[in-house]
Order: structure tokens, then sequence, then C-alpha cells
């Protein structure tokens, strides 16, 4: 998998007949699973239309610095604090001096100048005006300030002449903007994780539940993604937002969760199964309200299938790690967990101390293996899901 996996581009396009080649270059982009949003100067827009940009892209293109719509949504701050890199491609020798002068007089300066991550230039214009020492002046001005160079390469121009300014092709763009970063933990893995409580249904409006929040796979599905990896969120009921480049799958009850994992698992390189599956289910659900005649109700419990032990079952099995949420004996009941659904890393926590576990923002777990257990401190949840994903990745890269 791409180093631009899950990566943030802003992808800038100044006015010129290489504009064109824009198109391509954000379809190679996602292609490459980085999530792009273009900026378009007045003048590029005369050379291609932002509608089509909007359709490859997948989000709205932003062409005006004081457009209250946009601001109002994702301001040109916030775009510059989202983007991993901000490419301008083409930048027209115009513009380039511009950014050169430090000017801000429309969106794309102005992100220019907002933007404190990795900036790139692509420069694309006649081979004179390439050559002109105004040109690169400006050049060595921002190649100065940190800003990168892409090209531009030699060949037949649109005027007619021969020789530099012409765009690098979209390919070699994409080539050089993922090279702009280090690989990552996850890059090139698949995790599936699930995430929430499930709801075993007794009739059309009552349920067997439990306290589950869904915080902590959540965090975990959040610090997977930023580690690169592709991350399916098989989640049961809950009040949270999918977290940003995750694919979220939602299910209600345990059977729901056990077919929405089984037909992914065996495409995964790993499982984490966070969810708080209900152990039991009614036998039979009532078609209708059961209504509140007598003292006492009896309901007949059967039990819930065991998604983990299914996943690990498979012949082509992920490298699997689970959960053991006790009220005592925490290490050797997750011990026994693990050994028993034949697990290659378990995470126990003590749920019965105040302020960890279901519905807390913070936890503090052990990491237990078959031949080692690490403890990690009281910290916040997100805090925890990165630092368990750093070790995590480490044990499944070890294993091969």
């Amino acid at each position: 998998m791409s180093r631009l996996n899950n990566r943030h581009i802003v992808l800038g396009i100044t006015g010129g007949i290489a504009a064109y080649k824009a198109a391509e270059l954000v379809r190679r982009l996602k292609e490459r699973g980085a999530h792009v949003h273009v900026v378009m100067t007045e003048a590029a827009q005369e050379f291609i239309r932002p509608l089509t940009l909007q359709a490859l892209s997948g989000n709205p293109v932003h062409t005006s610095l004081l457009d209250p719509e946009a601001e109002a949504a994702m301001g040109h701050i916030e775009l510059a604090r989202w983007a991993d890199l901000l490419l301008i491609a083409p930048a027209s020798a115009d513009f380039i001096a511009k950014l050169a002068g430090g000017h801000a007089d429309n969106l794309l300066s102005t992100l220019w100048l907002a933007c404190q991550s990795r900036k790139a230039i692509a420069p694309a214009m006649n081979q004179a005006m390439w050559a002109d020492a105004a040109t690169q002046r400006n050049m060595a001005l921002l190649a100065q300030g940190g800003a990168q160079v892409f090209g531009p390469a030699a060949g037949d121009q649109a005027c007619g002449d021969v020789g530099l300014g012409r765009m690098l092709e979209a390919v070699q763009l994409a080539d050089a903007a993922e090279g702009q970063f280090q690989s990552r933990l996850l890059d090139g893995v698949s995790v599936l994780i699930t995430a929430g409580p499930t709801r075993e249904a007794i009739d059309p409006v009552r349920y067997i539940s439990n306290h589950s929040s869904g915080k902590m796979g959540y965090a975990l599905a959040r610090a997977a993604a930023n580690a690169g990896a592709s991350v399916t969120l098989v989640s049961g009921p809950v009040s949270l937002p999918t977290p940003e480049s995750v694919d979220r799958v939602d299910v209600t009850s345990a059977q729901d969760m056990l077919e929405a994992v089984m037909s992914r698992a065996q495409g995964s390189d790993i499982f984490i199964g966070c969810a708080a599956v209900a152990d039991y289910r009614p036998v039979a659900v009532a078609e209708q309200k059961i209504k509140k005649n007598d003292d006492t109700m009896q309901l007949q419990l059967v039990k819930n299938p065991d998604i983990i032990s299914a996943v690990t079952a498979l012949a082509q099995r992920p490298f699997a790690v689970g959960f053991a949420a006790e009220t005592e004996q925490v290490l050797e009941h997750a011990r026994g967990k693990l050994e028993r659904k034949l697990l290659d890393v378990i995470i126990a926590n003590n749920v019965a101390v105040q302020g960890i576990g279901f519905n807390s923002d913070n936890n503090e777990v052990v990491l237990v293996t078959a031949n080692d257990q690490q403890p990690l401190p009281l910290m916040g949840k997100q805090q925890l899901a990165d630092a368990l994903i750093e070790r995590l990745a480490a044990m499944y890269r070890g294993r091969a």
C-alpha cells in the first residue's frame, strides 16, 4: 500500500494549459489512498471546470477566499491545518512570483502562507519564462523557505517551443508526493476492528445489552488509520462519529456482527475484537411488545456465537487481538481467554475500577501474550490506543 494512504493532500491549480493534467493527478492520488481537496484560482477555472475536479476528488472544490459558505464549513485556515501536503500543480510563473513575494490576495496564496506542513510546487510555463532570471530568483526564494520543487520536465510545449518548463506527468507527481512521506507503522496493512455493544432483541421495544460506549474501539480505529492501515470498523450501536479514513459497518446483534466480521476476516491482516458482544440472546423474539401483566418474567436465553473464536479458527487467519474486561483475577482470566480462543494477544483491564473502562474517557490495561505481559498505565483512551497500535504493529511485523 502507498505511503499516501490516508494522507491529506490539498492540490492547488493555477491558470495554464497544464491545468488539464490536474484531473489525472487527482485520480492518481486517490488511487494511492490519499484524501484530496482541490483549490482553484480564477484563471485555473478558465482551463478546467471545478465540477470535474469535484467529481474526481469526491470533495467540494474551493475557489474563493471570500465565500461565506466555504468559510462556514472548511475555511481556509482549517484547510491549511488539514493538509499533510499542499501541492500546487501547475504553478504558473505569475503565481510563483506571488508566493515568493508573500502575497495573500486569493484563497490559494493565503493557504500557502497559512500552511505549516509540507509544501511543493510543480512549475509549468514556457521555456523562456522558466529560464528568466526573475523566475529563477523566485524559485530560489521558495526553495530557501522549505518548498519542494517537482520538475519541470523538458520537451515540446503548447506554444511550439522545446525545452524546460513542462509540468511533470501525473504519475511522476504522485510519485514525488509519495516521496515526501516516511513509511508508517501499518502501511500496507488491513485492520478489522469490532467496537461497541450488541443488542439482543426481546420484543420490538426491549433488548439485552451492556454498558460499552465503543470509545476504545473507535480510538483504536483512529490510531490504526493514522498509522497508515486500511481500517474497517464493525460497530454496534453507539453515539460516536466515524473516525476519518475509516470504513464503518453498522450492526446491531451478535449474529449481525459475526456475519459482518466473517465476510471480511480472511482479507484482513490484523483483527482486533474490541466489541462487548452480548454473551446470550433470547431463544425467541416476541413479535409484539410483551405486556407487563405479571410480577415476574422469565426469559429463555441461548449462547451467542463466539466471534473471536470463529476468526481464529480460519485456515487463513489474521493476527488476532482480543480484549478481556474483567472484575476479578484479571490476568488469570485473560490468560485463560488467550489460550482458549487461540489469540495472539489479549488486552486485559479491570472494569471494576472506577474511572476506567466502560463509558470512561480513560483506561488502564495490561497487554498479554503467551510469553509476556506489558502494563500500560492510566491514560486517555486515544493516547492508549496510539500506544497499543504501536506495540501491536511491532508484534505483527515481528511475527513474519
